[in-house]
């Protein structure tokens, strides 16, 4: 074995909740890395459960324990241990496990920032395990967005887009009860958040002059004012706005005819007021293959549009085809200029 050169950093792979199905689909893909001619990368996490799961699970394959991503090892998974040793039994999350994906998802943020490794591409977690050990974020994108300002010293607004072959969705709102939602939906939330996006697309994804699309917040776009005016005095004002800047958006746009497939040709991405009106349509034109991308960040975030699947843990049933999106759709972002890392 020898230590393998690249031209550029690997991508971090943190192994997310170590109970889910993280490991699963981290081992599995590994085993498929030549045939679907991945990217090189190295995981941070619990060497121990990592190594447990591949016994349940039958699968014989090589590690090494590495310090650092440049010593990793060719032809071997490379594990950059954490200090808290998770046991990861499948499907029953505990404290110790918590602090391991924690401080894993820490490990990653300081090496992507530092220029050691190129990416982060995220395994599920489960909020609720990890309220045990202490995280008080709503989700993984806002405790990225935390390390993120920790370790640039700048303020940062992560926006979350699901990216799949067929659609791209950004949700303005993201994890609040719906009842939420009306009263944090502002002009100035649409606007950022849009920004943000037409940046990101052309930097990461190589869309010139970005099209976005920007749905209404009530039926029919509320209906001139019929069913609501929030569509009239918040979302239309901030599409004005964002045209004026020479950022190509329309809207507001009734929902319910923005996704079928002569629509989604007239965009690159839709803004969507909340969380499932984004998620609906994007996972189910891509429920296998969709990717959840952090736009924002000073660094590249993708992880699989899943969650940690506890009944299926362990099971060697989880389907690895986001995560293998997730890879690729990664390593294509980072090549790209723009992004913190490069050079």
């Amino acid at each position: 074995m020898t230590n393998k050169p690249t031209s550029r950093p690997p991508l971090a792979v943190t192994m997310g909740d170590p109970c889910g199905i993280g490991p699963d689909i981290i081992l599995r893909t590994w085993l498929k890395k030549g045939q679907a001619e991945l990217p090189h990368f190295f995981v941070i996490g619990s060497a121990n459960a990592l190594k447990s799961r591949a016994d349940s699970l039958g699968i014989s394959l090589e590690f090494a324990l590495v310090q650092t991503p440049t010593a990793s090892v060719d032809g071997v998974l490379n594990i950059m241990d954490t200090e808290t040793s998770a046991i990861g039994l499948a499907g029953k999350p505990s404290k110790d496990d918590a602090l391991s994906t924690i401080e894993a998802i820490e490990t990653a943020v300081r090496l992507t920032c530092s220029n050691q490794a190129s990416g982060i591409v995220t395994a599920p977690i489960n909020k609720k395990a990890l309220y045990s050990a202490g995280f008080n974020h709503p989700g993984h994108t806002e405790f990225l967005a935390e390390l993120a300002e920790r370790h640039t010293g700048s303020t940062v607004m992560p926006v979350m887009m699901l990216a799949g072959p067929e659609l791209k969705t950004v949700p303005v709102t993201i994890h609040i009860a719906l009842e939420a939602v009306p009263g944090a939906v502002t002009q100035e939330l649409i606007e950022d958040t849009a920004r943000i996006t037409a940046h990101d697309l052309r930097t990461h994804f190589g869309i010139e002059s970005p099209k976005l699309a920007i749905a209404g917040l009530n039926p029919h776009a509320g209906e001139e004012g019929a069913m609501g005016m929030q569509d009239i005095e918040i979302i239309a004002p901030a599409v004005a706005t964002l045209q004026k800047e020479g950022i190509d958006a329309i809207g507001p746009l009734p929902a319910d005819t923005m996704f079928h497939a002569a629509a989604r040709k007239r965009y690159d991405v839709a803004l969507c007021m909340y969380h499932d009106q984004a998620l609906v349509p994007a996972k189910t034109l891509g429920f296998d293959d969709a990717v959840n991308v952090t736009l924002g960040l000073p660094f590249v975030r993708t992880s699989p549009d899943h969650g940690t699947a506890y009944d299926i843990a362990g099971t060697g049933k989880a389907d690895i085809s986001s995560f293998v999106a997730a890879l690729k759709m990664a390593v294509e972002m980072t090549a790209r200029p723009g992004v913190l890392n490069d050079g």
